[in-house]
């Protein structure tokens, strides 16, 4: 059923909002302000035609945009984008009961995204390689993108060509794509077995197409160069498929500011540590300690900081954070501390935080949600939430990244 909706505002994800006498309906690419006519479907609608356009309403940059799933909101002038990425973090705060400083947002340029997950499968006579459109299991495939870095768009006909290899049949794979310093690594999810004669193929088109490194489902198949990325002055080998930060400007500002905030400090730990984002940074003018559960990630920490000359001492610990979290009795070593945890954020850590008295934390977080939660937590702690910078790490998308600066008062007496 086709109706006329007025868009009241713009929701947390992106999508315009009209409050109608059944409730709310969500309609994507819509606008605040604006009167768009849309197929409802329960709460959501798909929006058939733009009656009255938002002065705010800009033109998208990518050609893909409004089928491909990866950029939810290119059609919202810049000013009125920060805004609203801005207030995802305040408000989030303010749910939370959290009182803080919050900055102007951080922004990233186009054409800056490091690391993409592709999915991909077989069809009829080609493959499909793209991203997920919204909401849905369908590849949209891509022969561009606006937030990928140039390396990334310059090999998607190779990448497709690799695909067509690995996708043996109509169900999809991921392929999640780093470009790095000695070329891209790529690490295929989802492909099962892969024989000797399919094996030889993929190490010859590797070979041809001069990636760094092919793993499939964790197992290295070639590596024709390490895939070496750099936190700040350190190189560092990343695992096949490991966490990274997606855009190395993001990274960069995020850095400065946890470095900046824990200078001084003599011993500083660093939880969720991935590997060394911030620890291989930190450790150029502070004694760390690294806690990570994951293992690669950890070896790979450990290796950089090793060979790298000049760093003060990095001791790494393997340790689930989730069910095991650092003590305040283990705490009191340290005087300084940043955590980056998951989306689910750090909860069971951030109480024990709460109970130290690590006198300068850092909290780095993609959830507003949750790290409203943590730092509710902190501030019941004593903790004095200096201020709270977002960052637009992950551009025309729903999702923000936060650094939250947090200081304890010193005991009297």
């Amino acid at each position: 059923m086709i109706e006329r909706l007025r868009i009241d505002r713009l929701g947390a994800q992106g999508d315009g909002i009209a409050e109608t006498a059944q409730g709310p309906v969500y309609v994507p690419f819509a606008l605040a302000g604006e009167t768009v006519s849309a197929e409802i479907r329960g709460q959501r609608a798909q929006m058939v035609q733009v009656e009255e356009a938002s002065p705010l309403r800009v033109q998208p940059v990518c050609a893909h945009f409004g089928q491909c799933g990866g950029c939810s909101i290119q059609h919202l002038a810049v000013e009125a984008y920060a805004a609203w990425k801005r207030e995802k973090v305040v408000r989030a705060l303010e749910l939370s009961g959290v009182e803080a400083e919050v900055g102007e947002l951080v922004t990233c340029p186009p054409a800056t995204r490091r690391r993409v997950a592709l999915s991909a499968r077989k069809a009829v006579g080609t493959v499909l390689l793209g991203f997920n459109a919204a909401m849905s299991h369908d590849i949209v495939e891509i022969r561009d993108c606006a937030v990928a870095v140039p390396e990334i768009v310059a090999a998607l006909g190779d990448l497709r060509e690799l695909a067509g290899v690995l996708a043996t049949g109509p169900k999809p794979i991921r392929l999640t794509v780093t470009a790095t310093r000695t070329g891209l690594d790529i690490a295929a999810d989802g492909v099962g077995r892969v024989d000797e004669g399919r094996r030889r193929g993929l190490v010859e088109l590797c070979l041809g197409r001069r990636f760094a490194r092919l793993s499939v489902d964790g197992e290295i198949i070639i590596e024709r160069k390490k895939p070496v990325v750099m936190f700040g002055d350190v190189p560092v080998v990343i695992p096949p498929g490991g966490f990274l930060q997606a855009t190395e400007q993001a990274e960069a500002v995020m850095a400065a500011l946890v470095t900046e905030h824990l200078a001084g400090a003599k011993f500083v730990a660093d939880l969720f540590a991935g590997s060394g984002t911030f620890a291989l940074r930190l450790a150029r003018q502070s004694r760390v300690h690294a806690a990570e559960s994951e293992a690669r990630a950890l070896t790979a920490l450990d290796e950089a900081a090793r060979h790298a000359p000049g760093l003060k001492p990095v001791s790494v610990e393997k340790r689930d954070l989730f069910r095991r979290p650092l003590l305040p009795k283990e705490l009191a070593a340290f005087d300084g501390l940043v955590f980056d945890p998951p989306r689910a954020g750090a909860e069971a850590q951030s109480e024990q935080i709460a109970k130290s008295e690590v006198r300068k934390v850092a909290a780095v977080s993609c959830n507003p949600g949750t790290l409203a939660r943590d730092l509710a937590i902190l501030a019941k702690g004593g903790y004095r939430i200096v201020r709270v910078v977002p960052v637009d790490q992950f551009l025309w998308s729903a999702h923000v990244e936060a650094v939250a600066l947090l200081e304890k008062p010193r005991r009297r007496g």
